[in-house]
């Protein structure tokens, strides 16, 4: 006799509803992507720029109170005018640090196109001849220098080209066509307006582009001898230029003509000391000095704050460096290694030959001092090129893998107690047994 059970069906499980989110915690997770653990590259760069910037709007505040009480402005104006650009260039570094590299990859051309297109009207109408060099724009009332733009247009610009090229750098016509032209049309359109010190820069960053996308020495010293010639001869067929450096080569030179400037801004330096006249107290700012908020900053610095002044301007400028090249050291990206030298070359390499001219190692070129210089296109510009990094930043692996790839590191790591293996056990000896 059979039985039959019957089996009743297992109830299905009904799946529970999701309770909506709450605000607070969408919230909580955009604010954890806001103050989420940035590079130490970002902090060093960030950090600087926005220091030297503040310290330069306060700089040029105080070296043109005079300069401009005499044109009869408020003395105040320069300075306003120096931070209103300074948070035009600050929201701009903001603006392009989030902007991803594969924008910087693909803008070259347009760039040094649209660059190069606003640095030939200097020689229209709207040019302005400054010192001797034709090299601004006086649109509206505001004044514009084009070349400071071309500066980042061709470190982008060189790095794309290098970077798409980066496997046929062992053959000098792929590292020099189309490069070595078009960079050569860009300086000559700087040279054209007697612009040596814009043109100096210029070079710097096509060689630095050229050194860090790793060509062979024997290639990469053609175009070091070529600049070199280049500016010799410039020098030599400009009265003005070669005035200039035999001035600086004569300790006895007049001190009425040609090293009026130079000796003044060595004055300036020596005035202040160790701890300085006091902020707002320099001598040489009252007419004596000229461009004293411009080419002269660092003379003004260190007749109001002495060397202890200096000595911090240097330092900041030093920390920017360390940054920058870790972001040349650490990116796997061939890209952001040539674009990063050339911008890193510029801004530094431009803060050196300031600091010589002041110093008198360099005669008079005509450079500003980045971040502290009077005047909005150099700031706005170095700012933007600033933003770059900072957008490289984010690129930028692990740190625990950039240490694995250091020589060395996979050797210590082997040799680590918890990863050494053990050595097989010997096998007992036949005769043991016996």
């Amino acid at each position: 006799m059979s039985t039959t059970t019957t089996r009743t069906p297992k109830a299905r499980a009904t799946p529970e509803k999701q309770e909506p989110r709450s605000g607070a915690l969408t919230a909580r997770v955009s604010l954890g992507r806001v103050f989420a653990p940035v590079p130490l590259e970002f902090l060093l760069i960030a950090s600087t720029a926005l220091l030297l910037t503040g310290f330069g709007v306060v700089m040029v505040t105080s070296a043109t109170t005079a300069s401009a009480l005499s044109r009869g402005e408020s003395p105040y104006n320069d300075g306003m005018q120096q931070a209103m650009f300074a948070l035009l260039g600050l929201s701009m570094m903001f603006v392009v640090s989030r902007l991803p590299v594969r924008f910087f990859r693909r803008i070259g051309w347009v760039a040094l196109g649209l660059a190069l297109v606003v640095q030939l009207l200097v020689f229209t109408p709207l040019g302005v001849e400054v010192y001797g060099n034709r090299n601004w724009l006086r649109i509206a009332g505001f004044s514009l220098q084009p070349s400071e733009l071309l500066k980042l247009s061709l470190a982008l610009w060189a790095g794309m080209i290098l970077y798409r090229k980066r496997n046929l750098l062992s053959k000098w016509q792929h590292v020099f066509i189309p490069l070595v032209p078009v960079s050569m049309l860009a300086i000559g359109t700087v040279l054209a307006g007697k612009d040596l010190g814009t043109s100096m820069v210029l070079v710097l960053i096509l060689l630095a582009c050229l050194f860090f996308s790793g060509v062979k020495l024997r290639i990469f010293v053609l175009p070091v001898i070529a600049g070199a010639l280049v500016v010799a001869a410039l020098a030599i067929t400009s009265p003005n230029r070669m005035g200039r450096i035999m001035s600086f080569l004569d300790p006895d030179c007049d001190y009425i003509k040609e090293c009026y400037q130079p000796l003044h801004g060595i004055w300036s330096l020596a005035g202040g000391g160790i701890f300085g006249r006091g902020l707002g107290n320099s001598i040489e700012k009252y007419n004596w000095l000229p461009a004293a908020g411009d080419d002269y900053i660092f003379a003004i610095v260190g007749e109001e704050l002495g060397l202890i002044g200096c000595i911090v301007v240097l330092l900041l400028f030093a920390t920017f460096a360390v940054g920058a090249f870790r972001i040349i050291r650490n990116s796997d990206d061939p890209f952001v290694k040539i674009a990063a030298g050339g911008i890193t070359v510029w801004i530094l390499g431009q803060a050196l030959i300031n600091i010589g001219v002041v110093l008198r190692v360099f005669p008079v070129l005509g450079v500003p001092l980045p971040f502290l210089s009077a005047g909005g296109s150099s700031l706005v510009a170095v700012l933007a090129a600033c933003g770059v990094l900072l957008a490289f930043c984010r690129t930028l692996p692990d740190p625990s893998q950039v240490a694995m790839r250091r020589p060395g590191a996979a050797r210590g790591a082997t040799n680590t107690p918890g990863s050494a293996k053990r050595r097989p056990a010997r096998p007992n000896h036949p005769r043991a047994g016996r």
